[in-house]
This record gives structure tokens, sequence and C-alpha cells, in this order.
């Protein structure tokens, strides 16, 4: 089984737990560092010292680069034409994120020099990816439990109708208004029939006739 190394791993170096892993690394780190650094016995008996002046070495780097980068344009932006100010810029930028790289490479072997065992997260990364992300904040938390019809109007869910309608109550087509205290209202007067009337007075006169 191929033995596991986490992504900027420097090509060259065998994976941590391997035979050839310290002399590899080694190697390696000489190359990173100044030349002069060959002469010091103690960085080529102990591969963890020499990580850690390495480590140091490309931080300074990536620090130098990130200010001559700001800093170019006043220290020789007047003495050089506008094409090579330009093309200074481009290799500060392409140096930079190669001393970048490099820097972080050289954590990496001392970490796997200091014993660290790197573990592939693929499967993490993955579950990270499609977890749902749960409430941040206790306010969050408490809105997501309160029923739905004690939510603010934003956090109704879409239906027909709109969430701040409400329901409109059908009033009767007629009203009749309520009657005023203290006074009854009079039942109408009932008219005689026209028939009737006519009728009584044809008796009336039958009758007199009948005495005479």
């Amino acid at each position: 089984m191929t033995a596991y190394v986490p992504p900027g791993w420097p090509s060259g170096v065998h994976p941590p737990g391997t035979e050839d892993f310290e002399r590899t690394a080694q190697a390696w780190l000489l190359d990173v560092v100044p030349a002069d650094y060959r002469l010091h016995g103690v960085l080529r008996r102990y591969p963890l010292a020499l990580a850690a002046m390495a480590a140091h070495h490309t931080k300074a780097c990536v620090a130098g680069a990130r200010e001559g980068y700001r800093n170019a344009r006043t220290e020789v932006g007047g003495a050089l034409p506008p094409h090579a100010l330009e093309a200074l810029l481009a290799a500060y930028r392409a140096e930079g994120r190669r001393l970048v790289a490099t820097a972080q490479a050289v954590d990496l072997v001392a970490r796997a020099l200091r014993g660290e065992v790197f573990t592939p997260q693929l499967q993490d990364a993955a579950q990270r990816g499609t977890r749902r992300p749960a409430a941040s904040t206790a306010a969050e938390r408490q809105a997501a439990q309160r029923p739905l019809m004690e939510r603010p109007a934003a956090e109704q869910p879409a239906t027909g109708q709109p969430a701040t309608e409400q329901p409109v109550t059908q009033q009767p087509a007629e009203q009749k208004a309520p009657a005023r205290p203290g006074k009854a209202r009079k039942a109408p007067a009932q008219r005689p029939a026209r028939n009737g009337g006519s009728g009584t007075r044809k008796a009336k006169r039958d009758q007199h006739a009948a005495a005479s």
C-alpha cells in the first residue's frame, strides 16, 4: 500500500515512515537553504534541526519578497523604464508564489520529522459539503423551533396566498340599523279594503229604504 502524503509535499522526498524518508528529506532541505548551511555538522546529523532553520529561512524570504514588491516603484521606479518596472513586479509575483509553496513544503517535512502522521481527509470534506449547516446562534435555533403561526411573515412558507394576506370575512348584503333605546316603533295602521267600504254604504241605504 502506498504511503499517504498531503498536498504540497515536495517531490523527491519519500513519504513519512518509509526507509529513505529522513535521507531524502535532509537532501531536499539542504537544497532549500543557502549553500553555506552545509558547513555546519549539526545540520547534517540532525534533520529536524535543519528543518527548523529552513523554516525560518523560507519565511524570511517570503517576507522579503513581499516588502520588495510593495516598495519596487519607490526604490527603482524612477530609474527604470516602465516596461522594465512591470517585468520586475512580475518577477516578484512569480518568486513570491514559489517561496510560499516552498515554505509550506518545509513545514510539512518538519511536522513529519517530529512524528506527525498524515491521513487523507477526503471523506470528512465530503461529509462537510453535504451536511446541512446548523443554526449559528441561539436566536436562530429558537426561531426555528417556534410554531409556524408565530414566525414573522418573512419566515412563512410559500403557499397559494401571500403570507401577509388575511382571510376576508363575508358580510351580509343588507344590515339593519339597531333600534334606538327608549322608543318603540309603532306598527303601521291597517287600512280598510276598498271593496269593503263601498259594500257597507250600500247595505245602509237598503236598510233605510225598507224602514220607510
